[in-house]
Parts: C-alpha cells; structure tokens; sequence
C-alpha cells in the first residue's frame, strides 16, 4: 500500500488534522513535511498555539528509517503544538510512533472521538501554582 496522508489547517479551532496511511518512502516523507507546513501557515494563532490530531490508525508499520525521519520533522520546532494527539490501533505501530516521538509529550487513543476530546480539554491554570 502507496503513502497517502492529507494534512489541513482548522484555524477556527487552532487545529491541524493529519492522517496518514500506507507505507512511506523518502519522497513521500519529503511532500508530507511540505504539507504540513503548508498548513501551519493556514493556521491564525500565535506559534506553538495549535493543536495537532494525527490518525495513524490506517498506517502500516513503518522501516527503522522512515521513523527516523518521521522523528525529524516532529522534531522540527515550527510543528510543536501545545497538545498532540495520535489516533492508533495496532500495539507495534503505538511503539513506532513513540519512537517517533523520541521523548515529546503526546497522548495515544484508540479513536479520534477520545483524541479531540482530550486536545480540546481545559488545561490546568499552572499560573496559579
């Protein structure tokens, strides 16, 4: 199964949507990261403001390097968000995408429904602390 994905900016919600599905190569992993920021420049809040769903839940298990790269452009700090959700179903592509992640705070739900509830949430007032 070819790479697909789309990636889309919900301005009005602060939300970028991601899904992805397939296997990836290099090129496709090149178009994605273009994408993705494509998108972030669609988005009107301030930087790092937004939050990111991404559904995997169609993707099959990735090569060691094409986590790597994925890795790379999660890395990239023009895409953090303040809260990051994926949407994953098989336990070895859960274990990918921490990999992936490589330390970066993030939640892994079974359906999107539980992911937008969480990333929509009310954060605690740290300020108060």
């Amino acid at each position: 199964m070819t790479a697909q994905y789309s990636v889309t900016a919900d301005p009005a919600r602060d939300l970028i949507r991601i899904t992805l599905s397939g296997f990836f190569g290099a090129d496709d992993l090149a178009a994605f990261g273009d994408s993705l920021a494509a998108a972030h420049r669609n988005l009107t809040c301030g930087a790092n403001r937004h939050v990111t769903l991404v559904d995997a839940s169609a993707m099959k298990v990735q090569s060691q390097d094409t986590v790597a790269a994925f890795r790379g452009v999660l890395a990239d700090p023009a895409f953090h968000s303040r809260r990051l959700a994926f949407v994953v179903d098989p336990t070895l592509l859960r274990s990918q995408v921490r990999r992936a992640l490589d330390g970066r705070a993030a939640q892994s739900f079974g359906n999107t429904a539980a992911a937008e509830a969480w990333l929509f949430a009310a954060e605690p007032d740290t300020a108060a602390a």
